[in-house]
């Protein structure tokens, strides 16, 4: 198989956060029941770990010792995960990777153990979320802080990552999110690409950077973000990240909902903003953008007209003009790796680069 060194990677070094984030000294810190359960749903129900793999292979490609690197990818794989905690609740989702949100699944347990009526209910099963989401943010930032309580990487290295997590990155992937949800209620005409393509990079991009420059980061030993591997590493995550996204959407098209773990055309009744919708607008008649109006961002919608806007869609070129934009920037992302030399984690994250571009889910 053409990924299968890459997929054994990945494998194995979500083995090393998985045991990591599930040992005993960690789960007996989330006191309540709730909040542990609801802290673990999403790493239980699965996951990629692709940003965790970014880390540790970045560490490896500047010959560092990616053992020294877990509890970074720890603290990336639960920074992440807050993330789509909170979006799911932004986005009203009810799935995620199979199973019920984290806010959907207390819904349902406050009805079916505490007897609340469905009001109170979905407040509550919203409030679950929202702490648990809390309590994963300063979870992360207490594991980037034992890289140097507990494993011995310079102190400057962790500080460095803490503040450019908590301040950089998060007020990026904050702002990105804001934008996405102020744009889904905006008419597509007075967007255009390169603010979609800036939120997107906020969303997704900035978060895949931060994985590649903290693998770099512990790698060398060092706290420079202008350091040339350093620099190089970091940009070719990101936009690497910005091709997830661009994927991201294309399978929220043409995807499969047993797949994806998710409803498909979910994206379309939320109203989100993508290349694939601006695109379709330009090429779009009169009539074929007043049926697309309708539909996004309009939750009422029925399955019938949102299967109808997703053909729309697809027939306007959009889907094959994004898969060409990620095709770009993961071209514009391996002459950033150019820089670094040659090694097995090298190879690895150039399959990770083609892989974010050819993956099905």
């Amino acid at each position: 198989m053409k990924y299968q060194d890459f997929y054994d990677a990945l494998k194995e070094r979500r083995k090393w956060v998985q045991e990591y984030l599930f040992s005993s000294p960690f789960a007996s810190l989330f006191a309540s029941e709730h909040i542990r359960d609801a802290v673990y749903s999403y790493m239980r129900a699965g996951g990629k770990s692709l940003r965790p793999a970014v880390l540790l292979f970045s560490c490896g490609a500047v010959g560092g010792d990616e053992k020294t690197a877990i509890p970074a990818a720890a603290a990336i794989e639960v920074f992440h995960t807050w993330t789509l905690v909170h979006d799911d609740i932004i986005d009203r989702d009810r799935t995620r990777r199979g199973v019920p949100t984290v806010h959907e699944e207390f819904r349902q347990r406050a009805i079916a153990e505490m007897n609340y009526d469905d009001p109170e209910a979905v407040h509550y099963g919203r409030s679950i979320a929202m702490l648990a989401g809390d309590m994963q943010q300063g979870w992360a930032v207490s594991i980037l802080a034992e890289l140097t309580l507990e494993h011995g990487i310079p102190a400057d290295v962790a500080l460095y990552l803490i503040h450019n997590s908590e301040m950089h990155v998060l007020s990026t992937l904050i702002d990105g999110e804001i934008r996405d949800i102020q744009y889904s209620k905006r008419p597509v005409s007075e967007l255009d690409e390169s603010l979609i393509l800036d939120m997107l990079w906020k969303k997704t991009g900035v978060l895949y950077e931060f994985s590649g420059k903290a693998g770099a980061m512990i790698g060398l030993g060092i706290s420079d973000p202008e350091h040339e591997l350093v620099q190089a590493i970091s940009s070719f995550a990101g936009k690497c990240g910005i091709a997830f996204q661009l994927q991201d959407d294309i399978l929220g098209i043409v995807g499969s909902e047993q797949t994806l773990g998710k409803p498909v055309g979910s994206d379309v009744r939320e109203g989100k903003r993508t290349t694939i919708v601006y695109y379709a607008f330009k090429q779009a008649s009169s009539k074929e953008r007043q049926i697309l109006s309708s539909v996004l961002g309009n939750p009422q919608a029925t399955q019938g007209t949102i299967s109808q806007a997703i053909q729309l869609l697809r027939d306007s070129g959009g889907v094959e003009y994004t898969s060409q934009l990620a095709q770009d920037y993961i071209q514009d992302a391996i002459r950033d790796l150019s820089k670094v030399p040659d090694s097995p984690y090298k190879a690895h994250l150039a399959a990770w680069a083609d892989y974010m571009i050819e993956r099905k889910f």
